[in-house]
């Protein structure tokens, strides 16, 4: 028994492993991945207790179910702790989409293969080499393609609901294809093994190049425009012009504390970089006493300009996903 579980759980978690080990950033903390696969298997639990209900009350052909009902449920659960991540801004790129996708869909498998190791009394362990990888590679690679091409898209239409459909699509369509069985089920383990890992690492290999532009590019300007502000020289910028434009609708004590506010965030965005560049370069940067204070003035000056002041801030203030993201991970380091 102990064999098959290993055979059944050893390869997703090792493809999980690898990710993490290709992630030069640490984009990832362990806890994050491990609640990733916590939610996964939560999601494989749920959908145990639907497919019981759901073939009991309604007399569905099971191969049709397993071929078109089943890749849909499964893909839907799965998807619903990664959509509540994106929503919270606490996916900034392809790289830790890939991980914690990967990691769902490792805890997915794991309770699917534990529970078939108990119902299904075949001694071969053949059948739980193809049973371990072509399934658990099956549910780690289809939710990682969904976080990858939903976070991807995302960027392109943040306020969109098109990117999570698309990459719903596409997860749905290829387990789809995986449960019709059209080839053996040993070469149709191959081909996923074959395919789908080295799909998403050279997609990790082009995210950590954008990453890496990103930081160099990002880093020029944040700190350009922090001296800038600093040396009390900002009012002959586009952004003080801009700034400046806003007196008749702002009082001034509103604008000082827009201005204190856009300083901050471009102070709390210059550490977020450092502490990426420093990651990379193979040093842990140990938590800052000061950054809590910074959040907390941060919220303070937000709710000082009210919803109003923060949507004449935006043009200025940049506040993408990314530096959404970017803010989350330096208050959680």
């Amino acid at each position: 028994m102990l064999i098959r579980i290993a055979l059944s759980l050893l390869p997703v978690l090792t493809f999980v492993l690898l990710l993490v080990v290709l992630d030069s950033y640490k984009l990832v903390r362990l806890r994050a991945v491990l609640i990733a696969i916590s939610a996964g298997a939560l999601a494989a639990a749920a959908c145990f207790l639907i497919n019981r209900q759901v073939l009991s009350y309604w007399p569905f052909e099971l191969s049709i179910y397993s071929r078109y009902a089943a890749p849909f449920l499964e893909e839907l659960t799965k998807a619903a702790y990664m959509v509540i991540l994106i929503r919270r801004q606490r996916i900034g790129f392809m790289v830790d989409a890939g991980i914690l996708g990967a990691a769902i869909g490792a805890g997915f498998a794991g309770i699917e293969n534990v529970y078939y190791l108990y119902s299904i009394a075949d001694p071969n362990p053949m059948t739980w080499v193809v049973r371990g990888f072509g399934t658990a590679v099956m549910h780690a690679g289809t939710t990682a393609i969904f976080s990858i091409i939903t976070v991807t898209a995302k960027e392109r239409r943040p306020s969109s609901i098109l990117p999570f459909v698309f990459g719903f699509g596409c997860a749905m369509f290829l387990h789809s294809i995986f449960n019709h069985f059209v080839l053996p089920p040993l070469v149709s383990t191959g081909v996923l093994v074959l395919t789908l890992p080295p799909l998403v690492v050279l997609i990790f290999a082009r995210s950590e190049k954008s990453l890496e532009k990103w930081l160099g590019v990002g880093f020029d300007s944040d700190v350009q425009l922090f001296e800038t502000i600093v040396s009390g020289g900002v009012l002959q910028t586009k952004v003080g012009q801009y700034l400046t434009s806003l007196k008749q609708h702002f009082p001034g004590e509103i604008l000082a504390d827009m201005l204190c506010l856009l300083r901050l965030h471009l102070e709390l965005s210059i550490k977020a970089k450092g502490v990426l560049l420093m990651r990379e370069a193979g040093y842990e940067v140990p938590p800052s006493p000061e950054v809590r204070g910074m959040f907390d003035e941060l919220r303070y000056l937000e709710k000082s300009i009210g919803p109003t002041g923060k949507l004449a801030l935006a043009p200025v203030l940049h506040k993408s996903s990314r530096e959404l993201w970017e803010l989350h991970m330096l208050k959680e380091a």
